[in-house]
């Protein structure tokens, strides 16, 4: 949410830099669907192994996640990412309702029979990311094998064995019928592609000028924190508010807060920026759980965002001491 932005040094910055963005408005149109038509002859897709986005992980994981995510082919360190994302925040201490534990969420007569001591400490510990992150790759891994003749996508079912157990998915032939399930298998694939890093030109997608015109619409709104439009709130947003109730308007459902928006799409590089990109700045630029504020990107450097209390939805710079990077929504 906004005013999280590092306030003050970022509105000593801004205001350094000057003003002069009350004409931006009107070249912003002519600009997107120049580059989106631009942007056709220059789509790619990358190819190789799966590496992780910047900052898309706590930095003490990611080498582990990066090896473990590559025991097995129907894993990656992307996926092993998104799933342990779902399962814990990653969290090493969370402890779930049903006695799930750790960073992977792993009940104890499960942890009893497929947990590693994985760093050799003599160990094995549940709450050691340095232990569960292997075991619950390993624990992949060995759904996977068992899975490997059901129907349908093997890394699908996988994920399904592990919330739901390996009967069920053997005996619905594949994903089972239960919403739990379901959902747990699809938010982990959509979230898969956020944390793999960009491997070539990212597809643009039709909803981003549709958010930005709703942003567009907002210009001169003043800034409320905790703001979601709402008439209660004199339609006010803050600068998450403002990008999920943007990308709401085209059918795109965002989380509410900007460091979980940055989990929703893939990461295009600075060069690489289109317009209706979310752009995304932190406190740390090695972690992107320190994200505390998020604009659209509508071209030329420059963002639509709601910044702080005290000022109004306005164009700003995108290029800060604090931009982290950005995400391209998808509606998958």
């Amino acid at each position: 949410m906004g005013e999280g932005w590092g306030v003050r040094r970022r509105r000593a910055w801004l205001l350094a830099i000057g003003g002069g963005l009350g004409a931006f408005s009107l070249f912003v149109a002519l600009l997107v669907v120049g580059t989106y038509v631009a942007s056709a002859s220059l789509l790619g897709v990358g190819g190789g192994a799966v590496a992780l986005a910047k900052g898309a992980v706590p930095a003490a994981y990611a080498g582990l996640i990066q090896k473990a995510g590559n025991m097995c082919k129907a894993l990656n360190p992307a996926l092993l990412a998104a799933q342990l994302k779902q399962e814990s925040g990653f969290n090493p201490k969370a402890q779930s309702p049903a006695k799930a534990q750790g960073i992977a969420q792993f009940i104890p007569a499960t942890w009893a029979t497929h947990g590693l001591d994985a760093n050799g400490d003599g160990k094995k510990d549940v709450h050691d990311p340095e232990d569960a992150i292997p075991s619950a790759a390993s624990y992949d891994c060995k759904l996977a094998e068992n899975v490997k003749g059901v129907p349908g996508n093997l890394t699908d079912n996988m994920l399904a064995a592990y919330n739901a157990g390996p009967y069920a998915v053997i005996k619905y032939g594949g994903v089972p019928p239960y919403s739990e399930t379901k959902n747990y298998v699809a938010t982990i694939r959509r979230m898969e592609q956020s944390f793999a890093a960009s491997t070539g030109r990212l597809s643009p997608t039709k909803q981003g000028a549709g958010a930005i015109a709703f942003a567009q619409s907002k210009l001169g709104t003043p800034y409320l924190w905790g703001g979601n439009g709402t008439p209660e709130q004199g339609g006010r947003f803050d600068c998450s508010g403002l990008t999920k109730a943007a990308y709401a308007k085209v059918g795109v459902k965002l989380p509410r807060v900007a460091n979980d928006q940055y989990d929703t799409g893939p990461h295009p590089k600075r060069g690489e920026l289109l317009p209706g990109d979310l752009v995304f700045f932190a406190h740390d630029l090695t972690n992107s759980r320190t994200i505390h504020h998020v604009g659209i990107y509508v071209g030329g450097g420059k963002m639509i965002n709601a910044p702080y209390t005290g000022a109004k939805i306005r164009y700003d710079p995108i290029d800060s001491p604090d931009y982290f990077g950005a995400t391209r929504p998808s509606a998958k």
